[in-house]
């Protein structure tokens, strides 16, 4: 593990913390889009996160170099990243308005299956996680500078 793995790794939960922020307020935005491009209501994003792998200079040059003796077969985790997001594919709510212009011939309009309650805790949640994120980081790098004190 090198000096500013942990940097690095926190560095990937800040941007996959902000993507799903981002993915909920569009989400939010769109609770009563009706018609969209591709036709028919919004439908609900998700974003859906796995871990990636370490990718810098350290990583390659460890690779080239061969395992590290007493290291470990598996390498360090590199943090986390955004695979896909995805649609929600569930049917849309059907609300009664008939003099809404998108109404069918009963009377009803296909809404966004978007509920604010979970779109609110999902904001919520991912400001904390990014909150904690940059206290790690700012922890890291205090943990560097007194590192570096050290050494003088």
């Amino acid at each position: 593990m090198g000096l500013f793995d942990a940097l690095d790794v926190t560095a990937t939960g800040l941007s996959a913390e902000r993507m799903r922020m981002d993915v909920t307020s569009e989400n939010l935005a769109n609770a009563e889009t009706t018609r969209t491009a591709a036709g028919g209501p919004y439908r609900r994003k998700e974003v859906v996160l796995q871990e990636s792998q370490p990718n810098g200079f350290g990583t390659a040059l460890a690779g080239a170099m061969g395992a590290m003796p007493g290291a470990g077969a598996s390498a360090p985790g590199g943090g986390v990243e955004v695979s896909q997001i995805a649609n929600d594919n569930s049917a849309p709510r059907m609300v009664y308005d008939p003099g809404h212009p998108d109404a069918n011939a009963q009377g009803y309009v296909a809404m966004p299956n978007i509920n604010p309650v979970t779109e609110m805790t999902d904001l919520i949640s991912s400001s904390r996680s990014y909150e904690a994120d940059v206290t790690a980081m700012q922890t890291s790098k205090q943990m560097l500078t007194k590192t570096l004190d050290l050494l003088r």
